[in-house]
């Protein structure tokens, strides 16, 4: 049973099982349907097997046709030609026919399955011609072409070219060209090399070579297989194609040396530079030779080693067509090695420790000096916003000098040597003979700040003259004036209240010299001004019309632009900043006894307008000085600030150069109000600080509404009929005080200057001078024929002058007068000194005597405080090395409110 059960049948398939589970059952053949001939074997070629080749070709790469799918996109090249297109080297299938001449038939790239017993193709080229475009397809780089006949060997990204063209040759299958007349070869080795040669004290020639298996090779139609062989044909009878692989990836700088025909030429002045710098990192990617050993090379250091030699930092300066501007060039070379300066920056600025220099050496960032260097870059940098590379401004004296100090040599341009070696130190500046027409003996500091402006005028460098009131600084300009008298005119812009004085002044000193002045009466017709230059050595004109008229003035072409009190401009919103930093003139100076009022952006502004490009934009000056100096408080950014403003501006004090004049004593008189005035006082101040410190916190969408109740405030402090009539009849302790000190003043024959901020209290002094029957002289910014009125008190028919601090604190010298009383502190010290020096100026005699009449338990007091610290700012800038605060802020105005 078993054995019966477990045999087959007869007939049956006796294949085993295993067998049938895994292979399909054998059919026989008489089973299968039949249709026609398919199916049965297909009668082969018989002869010969017909060889195939491999046909090279040189194609000039051509522009699309406008049909896309249609024309060539490239054309045999037959011969080198100048202005050619790109070269590629192409390569097609063709068979060799009866005759024996190499034929493209229909063999193509693309049809070469269906080809092999088609044309009796001897099977085993097929299988090579089929091997190598199937490689080509494999890994080349993504590339679309209609040209789908030809494969190009300069895609031919496999290295296992090579050994499959050797195969090639092992097989018979042919190299061929367009023409009989056309040999192909395979080589073992392609080198591309520099070769250098150089005659005595003559140029560096730099020639590319291509040599294969140590033959040399022609460049003008050499190219690259990929990255990892070379191809070089030579046209002529024959034409030959030689191919050969590198010995191993081809650089970046092999790459471009083939097709280089001329030869590079290194000056011969640059030849220590290329030995030392570019050969060490050039030989590493490509060999460098001189074959007549014309050249000699240096020897090239192991990699990734740390250079320990002392960096060699030269600074340069370059004159630019920008009048101003100089280009920088920062060159540091260690040892033989240049450092490109973008990467040193670059590697600077990110904090690096380190640096990779070209022969993979490295070289410590880790010194003061490179910390250093950072810094003064990224400020020269900052100069200019736009992009113009690396300038320095010829006002950045101070700058440069920081270069200096810092570089082991420093070559500046002969203009910026000339300009910058005088702005390092006022001494350094040549005496310059007071012209004859001058009428004045200058005093010995008057002398140098007048050598200082013609040294500026020269070099045409704009500056601040800062003298301390009083000084005689507008003296020091009209003898510049007759100094640098051209066949332009200059113009001077000041003040409506000092337009006049510059016409006395000029006919007291420089009676030669042809002064005109503008007044709002005379400047109804613009021709005025064009009139008025052209006959003119100076137009005087006031701020208001040079910003009114400001086209007209600058149809003019002036010699330059005088800033007179130009703490007008500090404003740099204001429309007459604007007017005198776009008037067109190659000298701008600023005069003023004040350059900084409020805050350091007084600074800026000035600067901006005499010394374009000494700093950089506000928003930078308020990130590099203004904040680091007022809120971290920063005595290295301040000892900065004031190296960088020194050699531009001249400042000089009474206490330092006039030791001559008379002392003058300053006094704090504290007055306490009566119980009356103290209460009203109080019940306002009360209501007031409830009102405003929900306020305080947005100054400025709020400074309206705060400065008005600051005002109401300090207006009580002086007189309560000042906020409102109804309080008449509470006495002003004020007004007692100031009388008790002037009886005796006038008594005693003295004359006395009195100054306050608010109109309506200098009237009720006048009131009460008129009851007395003592004279007076009145002047404010209302006040009609203004120098009859000076001129009154000159005179001496009047012992008592009231003036407005805002329209009395410049422009007037009243040394007639020895006694000041200021009836109200104001936030700016510096407006407080100039009304002072109205009297205390050169000329005075006799002794000044200042009192201040400050009202104690008011806002007086702490107006008093602020002005201190403003103070210490201006002293700090200008003056020595204190430390300072700045504008008046939230926390100010918070003291100011305080019990």
């Amino acid at each position: 049973m078993s054995d019966s059960a477990g045999a087959p049948a007869q007939g049956a398939d006796s294949t085993p099982a295993w067998k049938q589970l895994v292979l399909p059952p054998e059919q026989p053949a008489s089973a299968l349907p039949r249709i026609g001939n398919f199916g049965q074997p297909r009668a082969l070629p018989t002869g010969p097997k017909v060889p195939m080749g491999l046909q090279f070709e040189l194609r000039e790469q051509t522009p699309r046709t406008n049909d896309r799918w249609r024309g060539p996109t490239a054309k045999p090249v037959k011969a080198l030609t100048a202005g050619h297109g790109e070269y590629r080297l192409g390569v097609r299938p063709v068979i060799q026919n009866a005759n024996g001449n190499w034929v493209r038939s229909n063999v193509t790239w693309s049809h070469l399955t269906f080809q092999l017993n088609r044309f009796n193709l001897d099977p085993e080229h097929h299988r090579w011609i089929s091997q190598f475009a199937a490689l080509y397809k494999a890994v080349r780089e993504v590339y679309t072409s209609q040209e789908t006949d030809w494969i190009y060997l300069d895609n031919f990204t496999s290295p296992l070219l090579w050994p499959l063209l050797r195969e090639a040759e092992q097989l018979g299958i042919g190299f061929v060209g367009n023409k009989k007349d056309v040999s192909v070869r395979v080589g073992s080795l392609a080198e591309v090399s520099l070769d250098a040669s150089q005659t005595d004290a003559g140029p560096l020639l730099l020639q590319a070579r291509l040599h294969i298996d140590g033959a040399p090779h022609p460049l003008e139609a050499a190219g690259t297989i990929a990255g990892h062989g070379v191809y070089s044909v030579r046209f002529g009878a024959p034409t030959v194609f030689t191919l050969a692989p590198s010995a191993g990836p081809l650089s970046g700088e092999q790459r471009h040396l083939l097709g280089q025909i001329e030869a590079a030429t290194v000056p011969a002045a640059d030849t220590a530079e290329f030995l030392g710098t570019v050969y060490p990192a050039l030989q590493r990617s490509v060999s460098v030779t001189s074959t007549d050993s014309s050249v000699h090379f240096p020897e090239v250091l192991p990699d990734d080693f740390e250079r320990t030699d002392t960096p060699h930092l030269v600074i340069t300066t370059v004159e630019t067509d920008q009048r101003d501007w100089f280009d920088l060039g920062v060159i540091v070379t260690v040892g033989a090695i240049t450092v490109p300066f973008g990467p040193l920056f670059k590697a600077l600025a990110k904090g690096q420790t380190r640096l990779k220099l070209v022969d993979n050496s490295y070289l410590s960032l880790q010194s003061p000096e490179f910390e250093q260097l950072h810094d003064l870059i990224n400020e020269a940098r900052a100069l200019q916003e736009w992009e113009t590379g690396l300038r320095i401004s010829r006002y950045q004296a101070s700058l440069w000098s920081d270069f200096e100090d810092l570089a082991d040599e420093t070559v500046p341009a002969v203009s910026w040597r000339a300009a910058a070696a005088g702005l390092k130190d006022l001494a350094g500046i040549a005496p310059v003979a007071l012209p004859d027409t001058v009428h004045a003996t200058l005093r010995p500091y008057q002398q140098e700040g007048f050598a200082w402006l013609a040294f500026l005028w020269k070099h045409q460098l704009g500056g601040v003259l800062a003298d301390d009131m009083g000084l005689g600084k507008t003296l020091q300009t009209l003898a510049l004036l007759v100094h640098a008298r051209t066949s332009r005119p200059f113009l001077v812009v000041a003040p409506t209240s000092v337009v006049a004085n510059w016409l006395n002044e000029a006919t007291r000193f420089t009676p030669g010299l042809r002064v005109r002045t503008l007044t709002a009466t005379e400047a109804k017709s613009r021709t005025l001004i064009a009139d008025a230059a052209a006959t003119g050595d100076v137009l005087v004109t006031s701020y208001a019309l040079f910003r009114l008229d400001f086209d007209a003035y600058q149809a003019v072409t002036w010699a330059g632009l005088i800033l007179d009190e130009a703490q007008f401009v500090k404003n740099r919103t204001s429309r007459a900043y604007a007017c005198a930093k776009e008037l067109d003139t190659p000298f701008k100076l600023a005069i003023t006894g004040t350059p900084l009022e409020n805050n350091l952006m007084d600074l800026w502004s000035l600067f901006s307008i005499v010394a374009p490009g000494l700093f950089a934009s506000s928003r930078k000056f308020l990130e590099d000085y203004v904040r680091p100096v007022t809120l971290a408080s920063s005595p290295e950014r301040l000892a900065k600030l004031r190296r960088r403003i020194r050699p531009l501006i001249l400042r000089r004090t009474k206490e330092v150069v006039a030791r001559d004049l008379p002392p003058k004593q300053e006094q704090e008189l504290q007055i306490a109000l009566n119980p009356a005035h103290q209460k009203l006082y109080d019940t306002f101040l009360q209501r007031e600080r409830q009102k405003l410190y929900g306020l305080i916190e947005e100054l400025d969408k709020n400074r309206f509404i705060i400065f008005r109740s600051l005002t109401l405030l300090r207006l009580l402090s002086l007189d309560a009929s000042l906020v409102d009539p109804k309080y008449a009849a509470v006495r002003s302790s004020k007004l007692d005080a100031l009388f008790e000190q002037l009886d005796d003043v006038i008594a005693e024959g003295h004359k006395a200057l009195i100054f306050s901020q608010f109109t309506s209290f200098l009237k009720l002094v006048a009131a009460r001078l008129d009851a007395q029957g003592v004279p007076y002289c009145y002047l404010d910014g209302s006040t009609l024929r203004r120098s009859d009125v000076i001129d009154r008190f000159k005179s001496g028919a009047a012992p008592v002058f009231l003036i407005s601090l805002k329209a009395g604190g410049f422009g007037l010298n009243l040394t007639e007068a020895d006694y000041v009383f200021l009836l109200d502190p104001w936030w700016n010290p510096q407006t407080e000194a100039q009304a002072i020096d109205r009297t205390h100026r050169i000329g005075q005699t006799r002794n000044v005597m200042v009192y201040r009449l400050v009202a104690t338990g008011t806002i007086e007091e702490k107006v008093v405080a602020l002005q201190k610290q403003k103070a210490q700012l201006f002293t700090a800038v200008l003056d020595d090395d204190a430390m300072f605060s700045t504008a008046l802020t939230a926390d100010d105005i918070r003291g100011l409110l305080e019990p």
